[in-house]
Order: structure tokens, then C-alpha cells, then sequence
């Protein structure tokens, strides 16, 4: 309460009574008037925290974000495209600039945009296969598996996507899930209920994993491309790429 308020109410010299008004009476109208404002913001801080979340993908679209990816974190065996949404895993190194972003090792990439709101976005992928993933953005860029790798430690979460199967991975534990095969999976985030959800899309959308947590940081969308090799041993591309939902 306001101090300026308490001493309106409760001082015994205040000079409301001479303007005609009994203290009781007064300091009842202007207790209401306050408890009026707070019970207002508290309805409207419970309404934000209860709103369900969305089931079909009409209502998640609501919550779509542009996300694109960021050059300076992307592996240098990996070509970004299509106004940095699409990477694409190639067998050769590209000639990016040195910098402390980068990821050293392994083919992965970050977003450009952090995420701490409620938000959808949805990656379609053709090849060997695609970790789709949420992390902080202080995640190790060099250094050991556990370290650097989406999934394997525990700044990040992340969804293996393959030809035939799914795999949840953070902290190094693997979660098994199930669910239809699709090229496109969709990624629900509301940062500060602490719910990450994916899911297969096509011509329906199906849960494939919920996970409920806390979120310290905000997050960053995060890809991992998988190398593949068609039955002569030849290598094949693999791509992801964030999609435009507007």
C-alpha cells in the first residue's frame, strides 16, 4: 500500500474530516477504490497464467514467430539460405568469419531471436535427420559432447528427428516417444509456464512429447543436422529449415 494512502486513512489528524466527510466513511470508499485496482490486476495476472493451451493448429498459428537462424553460430558445415531460415548440411566447409559463436564441432546452429514468450514455430526437414531443439543461449560452443551438443547437457532440450523414429534427449537421458513419422514438426513454447511441447504435423497435428518445467533464461530455437549416405555410400544433404507461417 502507499504511504501517502496509509497516512490519509489512519493518521488522526488528517484533515479529510473537516471537509465534511467522517474518517470511517472515507477511508471505506478509498479502501475499496484500492482494493478495486488490486483485485482488477490480480484477475488479469490469473487470467494470463490460466489461459489453456492451444489443442488445434489454427490456435497455435496465433502464437507463430519469425524466427531465423544466425550466421555467426552456425557450424561452417552448414549453408544457410532462403533469408537464413533454411541450413542445409554440406560436405564441404564454407567460408565463414571466425567468431566466439560459432559451434566448432558439430553441425548445429542458433537462432538469431531469443524466446521468452509464448510462441509456435515448425521445421521441416528431408535427409538423414534433424535435432530440433530449445537452449540457453550460454551453451558451450567447443569442447566435449556433454558439453556442446544439443540434449546432452542441461542448457538444452532437444527433439531427435529420423526416418523411423523419434528420441527425446536432455541432460544426457533419453526418453523414448512415439508417434507418426512426419517431415514437419511443430514446436510449442510458453516460456514462463514452463511448457515445451513437439509435435508431428501434417494433416493433423499429434503430440509427440510435453515436457514441464522452469525456464531461468530466455531461449534460443536450435538446429542439428545428421549426415547420411545413400546405399553406395555416397553422401546425401540433409536440410532444415524454420518455416514461414504468415
Amino acid at each position: 500500500m502507499d504511504v501517502s494512502l496509509a497516512n490519509i486513512i489512519l493518521s488522526p489528524t488528517s484533515s479529510m474530516e473537516s471537509r465534511g466527510q467522517p474518517r470511517t466513511e472515507l477511508a471505506f470508499r478509498i479502501g475499496l477504490d484500492t482494493w478495486t485496482n488490486i483485485s482488477l490486476t490480480v484477475t488479469e495476472v490469473d487470467v494470463l497464467l490460466s489461459q489453456p493451451e492451444p489443442r488445434t493448429r489454427a490456435d497455435f498459428l496465433k502464437y507463430s514467430q519469425e524466427i531465423t537462424l544466425d550466421p555467426n553460430t552456425a557450424n561452417t558445415y552448414l549453408l544457410l539460405s532462403e533469408g537464413n531460415r533454411k541450413a542445409t548440411l554440406m560436405s564441404q566447409q564454407q567460408s565463414y568469419s571466425s567468431h566466439p559463436d560459432r559451434f566448432a564441432d558439430y553441425c548445429q546452429v542458433l537462432s538469431r531471436e531469443s524466446l521468452s514468450r509464448r510462441c509456435y514455430w515448425e521445421v521441416e526437414w528431408r535427409g538423414g535427420g534433424v535435432n530440433v531443439a530449445v537452449t540457453y543461449k550460454n551453451i558451450s560452443r567447443a569442447g566435449s559432447w556433454d558439453e556442446c551438443v544439443f540434449g546432452f547437457n542441461d542448457k538444452s532440450l532437444v527433439l531427435h528427428c529420423y526416418k523411423n523414429c523419434y528420441e527425446f534427449w536432455n541432460n544426457n537421458v533419453e526418453t523414448p516417444v512415439s508417434g507418426p513419422r512426419s517431415s514437419r514438426v511443430g514446436v510449442y513454447l510458453d516460456h514462463r509456464a514452463g511448457v515445451l511441447s513437439f509435435y508431428s504435423v501434417s494433416e493433423t497435428m499429434t503430440l509427440l512429447h510435453r515436457v514441464q518445467t522452469t525456464f531461468t533464461q530466455p531461449l534460443y530455437a536450435g538446429l542439428w543436422l545428421h549426415y547420411c549416405e545413400n546405399p553406395s555410400g555416397i553422401f546425401c544433404s540433409t536440410t532444415a529449415e524454420l518455416c514461414d507461417l504468415k
